[in-house]
């Protein structure tokens, strides 16, 4: 075809997808298309606005780094990592919903075994927190030796990965043959997502604030059952109803409670007084569902 108009572009584009050894490639990529022209017929996108999206994700791809991976923050800004954890994580009722993995994990944290300290070599301190629970199934029935990644942001809302710091506030904990787990950490706050690059520039631009409700990471696995990707946000916090990223689920809200008593805290060996939180998971059964695959920025710019 050589008279190529604005009615038939489309589907010359499309035409052109056929001969892909691959289907569904074919059908992601025709779908793309489609939207893509539809996206530019209605708002009538001019060239130089186009060039202006150019540019954007072009500095989007300059910043990202083996530690700092802009498109997965863009991907969370706008909602698109929350869709797509939504239509591939349907949370089977009773179990721990699904959320985020966002772009601060890291592969090779340490293993620890109960009562883990995740504030060893922390380089600042929080309020001291001791977080314990269970991991059970669907029935209440414990779930032995599972293993809970555990990370998060440090008290000044940067994340170790973020700076030159390794594994601060971060590790593997083993739950026992009971499925109770527990380790020593600090009370997560509220942060700001980064702002220094495009996406903040993004963000700035829709006139909303670039904030991140206080949380605990959690990804959290055993064998037979499907493993699950979330968070435990801080009860009261400022940011739950307006999560940059939209990831807070109601079933997801953990109460920090302050607890003064000497005996208690001697037994746990914490400091007097703390906060602690408990908090259960519960894992639905494999039944052959594919596992979500985690992707550090490193696996994602590699």
């Amino acid at each position: 075809m050589r008279q190529i108009t604005e009615d038939t572009l489309t589907d010359a584009v499309v035409a052109r997808l056929k001969k892909a050894d691959d289907p569904r490639f074919r059908q992601i990529m025709a779908s793309a298309v489609k939207h893509l022209h539809a996206f530019a017929r209605e708002v009538e996108l001019t060239e130089e606005e186009w060039f202006e999206g150019i540019k954007f994700l072009t500095a989007v791809g300059q910043k990202c780094d083996d530690k700092r991976q802009e498109f997965i923050l863009l991907s969370d800004i706008l909602g698109l990592s929350m869709m797509i954890v939504a239509l591939n994580h349907k949370t089977v009722p009773g179990a721990t919903e699904a959320t985020v993995l966002g772009p601060f994990f890291a592969h090779g944290a340490k293993e620890y075994e109960y009562g883990a300290d995740l504030r060893e070599g922390a380089s600042m301190k929080g309020e001291d927190v001791y977080v314990s629970g269970r991991v059970l199934s669907l029935d209440g029935k414990p779930v032995p030796n599972a293993l809970l990644d555990i990370w998060q942001a440090k008290a000044d809302g940067i994340y170790d990965v973020q700076t030159e710091g390794e594994f601060e506030l971060r590790g593997r904990v083993k739950a026992n043959a009971k499925g109770d787990y527990a380790f020593k950490s600090y009370k997560p706050k509220f942060y700001s997502v980064p702002i220094d690059g495009p996406v903040g520039d993004l963000i700035r631009a829709t006139g909303n604030h670039h904030m991140r409700p206080a949380h605990m990471h959690a990804i959290v696995s055993a064998p037979g059952y499907q493993p699950v990707i979330t968070h435990v946000f801080v009860e009261g916090d400022p940011y739950l109803d307006g999560d940059a990223v939209f990831a807070v689920k109601e079933s997801l809200i953990g109460k920090y409670r302050k607890v003064d008593d000497p005996a208690e805290a001697k037994r746990l060996g914490m400091p007097n007084p703390f906060i602690r939180l408990d908090w259960d998971f519960r894992l639905a059964a494999d039944a052959g569902v594919k596992a979500r695959k985690v992707i550090a920025p490193s696996d994602a710019v590699a």
